[in-house]
């Protein structure tokens, strides 16, 4: 009976903590005008000058703030400022230092000079790097700091000062730190004048000093970095290179101030993680202001920011969508953004209908629950999904993934016509609308060429199909038969998948990792696509760093890769295929050591032209090189599916611009509302089982009563 009383007491304290009993976060923070989100693999670098994965810019993004950044709703993206002024205009010089008009050809110029001058008023953060005592000394400077301080709150003081050119300056200088192996150093280091003798003497200067002594940057000069004035700064880059506008809106040339990287290297900071890598410094709409990324990060309202506005311009359907209903309104709107980390799919996708998330990408172990495709192949959501209010929202990634041929390989590298019709009746064979349909739930287009859509160059319709792979029917492409492959074989000498030279089958090797196309299900069909042209695939599993090292020596014949876009320009995916970029050759991105003269030189001449009806003949004519060759099976360039609840609002995917925060809205009452009302408990369980309780007790209860009255009696 006693368990009986438990049940049935318990049922209106129950209830009376409120449907939202289930709720993760803080009573606290009820009401409260914060976005909720999740991550599944912890960032490993903060610090601009080493951060390069979509893990790590989901932060750093919104802490920092480049001198560019995004239109955030035109398509195709468009660069706007973002600190400074105006978009810098170059200026170019020839060898003997004369200025030249802005249509000189490319081979005339040897530098070209961009200024910047910063928006005046502009402030960091606030940070103890900035706190100065009576006299204007850094307070935190010593022996000790790090002593009982285990974040950055424990420090009771803070400051802040105004950004400068000085600091844009000072983070350039950082991508040669040689402590700091900047994953773009090489690259900026043939673009922009001195970095590379810069980077030579900070090497040696680090050699004679203990390794967790401050290096000054300062007293090291770059010839091709030079301050005007306290808001201007001139940056020389060699030859011509207009995508190094796409550079500015990069996090790598965001402002770090000499303060944040002096306070940070004193001793004891790197054990407590008190550093740059861990607890950003920026001027940017947030600031990081809990840091647990086994647990969950936390982004609050950087009090400091100098104040934006929502854009009033879009590209055709935002007004429709909603998208413009927040014209001219300042920036950020949210007070702060919560990060949990879920490492599993299911619950994260289980906090999301639930409402404790705003937005959710979808796994393929929910899609059906999402996403209806009908038989023409429009895609909706469920009834479940729209009852709640929630909006699907799709896009076509600016990326690429393909299945490479290494071109050194003497059965499927080279450019004879044998070995080129092989590697055709593959890419004929290789059924990438199939494998889309599978694996990716639909989710995907499959690739034609090089260029992913949204790129300049990147053609729809008839004229930018594959003529190698497929016809023109009916107004969509149609992939040739598995019959004209089977031809293509036959003209290769490999009738019936025997060399018929040798008589030899033919056997391919397949090299991969784990994860992705190396899972079992995946190689299986893989496998299939081959034996459909007589073709033997033999996969060769390994870990990741063992596939690195066999594509950097050649050691592979096929391999899978992708790609995705560092900025929206066509040089950025046809440089994977130039011949100077070549693995084996060079250690560049070419994991095909795909070289063929004609298309490196057409290559060379496009990719510092501006975008024009000239480059663009051009960019046609490196595709139709690119196609017969075949040095890649194109595969797909992904579709993004994301969901958002009712109350999210101005959320537009974008692939490129990554400071998407500050412009997404919640509506904090309806969210509160939708929770109370999914989050109800069930109380019809309780009562069943109060019930069962209860009738299972009747019997022992009865008996009990008899044994008292018995003995009452004697």
């Amino acid at each position: 009976m006693r368990i009986l009383a438990v049940c049935l007491v318990s049922i209106p304290f129950l209830v009376a903590c409120g449907q939202t009993w289930n709720d993760p976060y803080p009573a606290g923070d009820a009401g409260r005008n914060i976005l909720y989100s999740a991550f599944t693999d912890r960032p490993k670098h903060l610090d601009p000058a080493q951060s390069y994965t979509e893990d790590e810019i989901a932060f750093t993004a919104q802490i920092y703030e480049p001198p560019l950044q995004y239109h955030y709703l035109k398509r195709p993206y468009q660069l706007i400022p973002a600190t400074v002024e105006s978009l810098p205009h170059p200026r170019y010089y020839d060898a003997q230092g004369r200025r030249l008009a802005d249509d000189a050809p490319v081979e005339a110029i040897a530098e070209s000079v961009y200024e910047l001058k910063l928006k005046s008023g502009i402030r960091y953060q606030m940070h103890p790097a900035f706190a100065v005592d009576k006299d204007g000394q850094p307070l935190y400077m010593g022996k000790n700091m790090a002593d009982g301080r285990q974040k950055i709150s424990d420090f009771a003081h803070t400051g802040s000062r105004e950004l400068i050119a000085d600091d844009y300056i000072y983070q350039i200088k950082r991508l040669a730190h040689p402590r700091l192996h900047s994953p773009i150093f090489g690259m900026m280091a043939d673009k922009i004048v001195g970095l590379k003798a810069l980077g030579d003497a900070l090497g040696k200067a680090a050699k004679t000093l203990p390794s967790d002594e401050w290096l000054d940057l300062d007293a090291y000069p770059l010839s091709g970095v030079e301050k005007v004035d306290r808001y201007t700064w001139r940056i020389r880059i060699k030859g011509k290179y207009p995508q190094f506008l796409y550079w500015l809106a990069m996090p790598f040339f965001a402002p770090v101030p000499r303060e944040a990287d002096r306070f940070y290297a004193q001793p004891g900071m790197a054990a407590k993680n008190l550093t740059l890598d861990w607890w950003p410094v920026g001027s940017g709409p947030f600031t990081l202001s809990e840091n647990d990324p086994n647990r969950r990060m936390v982004l609050a309202r950087n009090p400091n920011f100098h104040g934006q506005a929502y854009p009033c311009e879009g590209e055709p359907g935002d007004a429709e969508a909603g998208l413009l209903d927040d014209c001219g309104q300042q920036l950020p709107f949210i007070e702060a953004a919560v990060f949990t980390r879920e490492k599993e799919a299911i619950p994260y996708w289980n906090k999301f209908l639930q409402g404790y998330f705003d937005a959710s990408g979808i796994s393929s172990d929910s899609f059906d629950q999402a996403v209806r495709i009908s038989v023409g192949g429009d895609v909706a959501l469920t009834d479940e999904m729209q009852a709640k209010g929630i909006r699907l929202l799709t896009s076509i990634k600016s990326s690429t993934f393909y299945m490479g041929f290494n071109m050194l390989d003497p059965v499927v590298g080279g450019l004879s016509s044998r070995s080129t019709r092989l590697r055709q009746a593959i890419s004929i064979a290789v059924d990438q609308e199939e494998f889309i349909s599978i694996f990716s739930n639909g989710r995907g287009i499959a690739a034609q060429g090089v260029l992913p859509p949204g790129i300049f160059g990147y053609e729809e319709g008839e004229a930018g199909i594959n003529p190698l792979v497929y016809d023109w029917v009916d107004g969509k492409p149609k992939r040739k038969s598995i019959e004209v492959a089977r031809q293509l074989m036959v003209a290769a000498g490999y009738g019936n998948g025997r060399d018929e030279q040798t008589g030899e089958p033919l056997v391919i090797n397949l090299d991969t990792t784990g994860g992705g196309m190396g899972e079992k299900s995946r190689l299986d069909w893989l496998t299939r696509q081959f034996a459909k042209i007589d073709v033997q695939l033999v996969v060769r599993a390994t870990d990741f760093n063992r596939f690195q090292d066999k594509v950097r020596k050649g050691n592979v014949q096929l391999y899978y890769l992708g790609w995705n876009a560092d900025y929206p320009d066509p040089e950025n995916f046809f440089f994977l295929l130039d011949g100077n970029e070549s693995k084996v050759a060079t250690g560049g991105e070419n994991a095909s050591n795909y070289a063929n003269p004609a298309f490196d030189r057409l290559f060379a001449k496009m990719k510092n032209m501006d975008n024009s009806p000239e480059r663009l003949e051009i960019i046609r004519q490196m595709n139709r090189i690119v196609q017969h060759d075949a040095p890649w099976v194109f595969g797909l360039h992904p579709k993004s599916y994301t969901l958002g609840h009712r109350w999210l609002k101005n959320r537009k995917p974008s692939d490129v611009g990554n400071n998407i925060l500050k412009y997404q809205r919640i509506d904090a009452a309806d969210r509160a509302a939708a929770r109370l009302a999914w989050n109800r408990p069930l109380l019809w369980p309780l009562l069943i089982g109060s019930a069962i309780v209860l009738l299972a007790a009747v019997p022992g209860y009865l008996a009990f009563r008899r044994r008292e009255r018995d003995a009452a009696i004697k």
